[in-house]
Formats: structure tokens, C-alpha cells, sequence
């Protein structure tokens, strides 16, 4: 950061937010295209015997799953199959934070820095999308649904846990622990030019 005080970069920060969170916004569904290959791939792999598919549409991954319908019984299956939409953008919104802190911080390499910054939280926003995913079908779809995944009430509660996980803590806290990581000297400067 260019020479200044934490309330200086504070404010760099806030001037930047504006900024990152408009072109997020904007670009949330190029944002999202390797959320959405990483979410299929995850799917695919260990989620094969409920989902068939998941396809992106903009800002949204849709998951389509093996289970019929709620109206659905064991005697007549439904015709058409459930298939659940996720919003990207609830688990991406840390990226313009990260930005925002990358491009106050001025300091060299910041491409490189974003680039890497977001490689990084590329698993964490693959983690809230499947776990919403998982809360869904577990229970968010109703219990014509849930009843047919057969999941056990230990796995429902871990599968709400990871939810709540993957929405509250990881976009939140992710992007700033990569940033302290990326710029510690930055922060060992800040802090002692606040005990001085």
C-alpha cells in the first residue's frame, strides 16, 4: 500500500468495494462457469446415484437429480423428475471483497494476486453450492423428496451444518484469511504504524 494510515486504507477499501462488487455483479455468470464444471464433477463423482446432471444458466447451476417428483408414491412414480436451481451468487459474494482488499492494498503483482485469490476460493464456493444443494434435497424440496434420498438423521444434520457452513462462514471469512496471507507484511506495516 502507498504511504498512508489504516483509516486511509480502510477508506481505499470501501472506494474499491464499489467498484469490485459492480463488475461481480456483472460478471457473475463467467464467474460462476468453473464453479460450475467443479460442481458437476463433484456431483458426478460422489453424488451419482441422485444427480444426473448439472447444467449453468448464467448465474444459476441447476442440478438435475434421479428423484421423481413429491407427488411421487413406491406403487406410481411421478413422470418428471426434481431438479434444484443454485444461485452462485450466494456463495461468490467474498470475491469482491477480496478484490476489493487486492486492489487497496497497491501492492506489485495484483493480476497475479487476483488470479490466485480466486483459484483459491474456487473449492470454498464448490462447497456452498453442493451443500445447498444437499439441504434441498434433504429436506428443502419437502418430504416427498427427502424420503427418497435416504439420508439418516446424522446425515441431515451434517448436511445442514455444512450448509450453514458453506453460506455463513466460508464466503465471509475465506477471502479475508487469503488476503492476510497474500499481503502479512502489509499488516506487520499497518499495525506498527499504529503503535507508533
Amino acid at each position: 500500500m502507498p504511504s498512508g494510515s489504516f483509516g486511509r486504507f480502510i477508506l481505499l477499501v470501501f472506494a474499491w468495494l464499489a467498484c469490485t462488487l459492480f463488475v461481480w455483479w456483472l460478471a457473475s455468470a463467467l464467474l460462476a462457469w468453473p464453479i460450475g464444471l467443479l460442481a458437476e464433477l463433484v456431483s458426478r463423482v460422489a453424488l451419482a446415484d441422485l444427480v444426473q446432471g448439472a447444467e449453468q444458466h448464467g448465474d444459476v447451476i441447476t442440478f438435475v437429480t434421479t428423484l421423481q417428483g413429491a407427488k411421487a408414491t413406491v406403487a406410481a412414480a411421478a413422470g418428471g423428475v426434481v431438479s434444484d436451481d443454485i444461485d452462485v451468487r450466494h456463495f461468490t459474494f467474498g470475491l469482491p471483497l477480496l478484490a476489493a482488499l487486492i486492489l487497496a492494498a497497491g501492492a506489485p503483482h495484483r493480476a497475479r494476486n487476483l488470479l490466485i485469490g480466486y483459484a483459491i476460493l474456487l473449492p470454498f464456493q464448490t462447497w456452498g453450492v453442493i451443500a445447498e444443494f444437499l439441504e434441498d434435497i434433504a429436506g428443502g424440496l419437502g418430504p416427498g423428496v427427502a424420503s427418497q434420498t435416504g439420508f439418516s438423521a446424522w446425515q441431515r444434520e451434517a448436511i445442514a451444518f455444512a450448509y450453514q457452513f458453506g453460506t455463513l462462514i466460508l464466503p465471509t471469512v475465506v477471502p479475508v484469511v487469503v488476503w492476510v496471507l497474500m499481503h502479512r507484511r502489509l499488516l506487520e506495516g499497518l499495525t506498527r504504524a499504529r503503535s507508533s
